[in-house]
């Protein structure tokens, strides 16, 4: 019997399930009344504009998807995601009259399960470091809060290259596990284990984007999985899921690269605003976007399971933000 089946109080009917199909369109409404409440936006179910988050995770995997049901109800959701040796989850929602009710342990208990079941190196999440109720609720769990993870944006202008480069999407099949190869020796260089191969091929399967691939002389220089448009991003958005630039003599230069290329891209495609998120203990990194006339949107806070370092360090040159 696993923590799913488990998660059950008598008293209040409360059950952790699997997502799915037919929970999709309610756990969106809960996700975004949930989040548009605590951020207290006029008309909470608009909070995230026409960005989607539940059904593109979902998609990617039904059964990372956990719901929460009271009584015969849906109350809540999370969505569990993994690359290779790292996991990390979110968002978590419940329905605002039920806070406090022990939902969001019930399905943090079945997400840590999952975590241990993949015997991930580390694990992740982002949340409001302004709320003590968040990080107090991840803490029971091992999460501990580290650096903060600001949101940048701008309106993207092509970069120096002048073109976007080569992209994932243009590859023949036959082509394709070459570079998600080559894409996982580049992210094993940065933290061992971590492998964006599952993120690149949703993101394509999906068709919520497409993985740029930045060569240069000695091979692949960097990789951005950027969600276009509507989806994910939303509409007229670019949005780096994930970018890395390989580790090594010269990263500062090929991180340079891979934002200009990033750039690039999103003008090509015709979005006018190029959002990014940074860890802010990849200090380098995060000073260049802000050179680059990125400027902070919102920021988030990083708690990790174990409370190490793990590929949030000075030396990395990585955007993501975990949302």
């Amino acid at each position: 019997m696993t923590a799913i089946d488990r998660q059950r109080d008598p008293a209040a009917a409360l059950i952790v399930r699997p997502m799915r199909e037919s929970d999709v369109e309610a756990a969106d409404r809960i996700m975004r009344t949930a989040f548009g409440t605590f951020l207290g936006a006029p008309d909470p179910l608009l909070v995230f504009g026409d960005a989607q988050y539940v059904r593109p995770r979902f998609a990617a995997e039904p059964s990372w998807a956990f719901t929460a049901e009271l009584d015969g109800k849906l109350v809540g959701s999370t969505f569990a995601a993994r690359w290779g040796s790292f996991g990390f989850f979110g968002p978590l929602s419940v329905r605002p009259n039920l806070w406090d009710r022990g939902i969001a342990t019930a399905l943090m208990a079945a997400v840590v399960e999952l975590f241990e079941r993949w015997q991930v190196k580390q694990a992740a999440l982002f949340t409001f470091p302004h709320s003590p109720k968040h990080i107090g609720l991840y803490q029971k769990f091992g999460f501990w809060p580290q650096y903060l993870t600001p949101l940048l944006e701008k309106a993207p202008v092509p970069g120096r290259r002048g073109r976007p480069g080569r992209t994932f999407g243009e590859l023949a099949e036959h082509e394709r596990p070459a570079a998600l190869a080559t894409c996982r020796d580049l992210t094993d260089g940065i933290f061992p284990g971590l492998d964006l191969a599952h993120e690149i091929r949703a993101t394509d399967t999906q068709g919520l984007g497409d993985t740029l691939l930045l060569e240069g002389p000695d091979g692949l220089a960097g990789f951005a999985v950027c969600h276009l448009g509507a989806g994910e991003a939303g509409s007229g958005t670019c949005y780096v899921k994930f970018a890395a630039a390989r580790a090594g003599a010269g990263a500062r230069d090929r991180f340079d690269e891979l934002l200009d290329a990033c750039e690039a891209l999103a003008h090509a495609r015709g979005l006018k605003r190029i959002v990014a998120g940074v860890n802010a203990a990849r200090h380098d990194a995060y000073r260049r976007l802000l050179a680059r006339g990125y400027r902070v949107s919102f920021e988030g806070v990083v708690m990790q399971r174990p409370n190490e370092a793990g590929y949030c360090r000075p030396d990395v040159y990585v955007l993501d933000d975990l949302r």
